[in-house]
């Protein structure tokens, strides 16, 4: 394997599930967070605030994330934004979308190798 085989990866993988504790937030502080955290989004610096959400584990912000990024067409994101919500009913759907798409994929490949 060449280096450059690995050169499309993203540094932190493909999706990353895992939940993280960052250091322990007063509640006042993780009030303000939120709130700066919805002020961005609601501005549209969508990355700013999601590390502000993923820091503070605010459910609502996350999953409201995860419909960005749905809409934006990046469903991989989206699902890890759910995932970690945890948002089972929207992971689900995805997860449900993605097996169609593979389920199609296979049923065109194997009528076109026959």
């Amino acid at each position: 394997m060449k280096k450059d085989d690995l050169a499309g990866i993203p540094r932190e993988g493909f999706i990353k599930v895992d939940s993280h504790k960052l250091a322990s937030l007063s509640g006042e502080q993780k009030t303000a967070l939120i709130r700066k955290g919805n002020e961005l989004f609601n501005a549209g610096d969508f990355e700013k605030a999601k590390r502000i959400f993923l820091t503070t584990g605010y459910t609502d912000g996350i999953i409201r994330m995860g419909d960005y990024y749905f809409g934006k067409r990046d469903p991989l994101e989206a699902l890890r934004m759910y995932w970690l919500a945890p948002a089972p009913d929207k992971k689900d759907m995805i997860v449900e979308r993605i097996a169609r798409v593979l389920q199609n994929l296979l049923k065109e490949e194997g009528s076109s190798g026959k």
